[in-house]
């Protein structure tokens, strides 16, 4: 089960180190296992998330923790993320 989340930071040199940081620590008590980060070639502040966890239940009580909401607003995080719950139907190496 993925996660994919899209938002606007204002500045991503200082959301990152709290996204490592406290983000972390949220998103292992949640089960996460593994994340893939990403940002826009046209604008550095745009960031995607990828995050998996073991079920769509633990994905959906990470989002409504209420501590997620709080280190987002500490990290700079602007306006309402986009959020995308989806299941991985192939993975493919070239």
């Amino acid at each position: 089960m993925i996660l994919l989340v899209q938002h606007r930071v204002s500045q991503f040199d200082s959301w990152k180190p709290v996204f490592e940081g406290e983000g972390s620590i949220i998103r292992i008590r949640h089960g996460a296992t593994r994340h893939w980060l990403y940002r826009s070639l046209d604008d550095p502040n745009d960031v995607v998330v990828s995050i998996d966890f073991p079920t769509e239940e633990r994905a959906r009580s990470f989002v409504a923790d209420p501590s997620l909401k709080e280190e987002m607003g500490r990290a700079g995080v602007q306006g309402q993320p986009a959020i995308t719950f989806c299941e991985e139907v192939e993975a493919v190496s070239y």
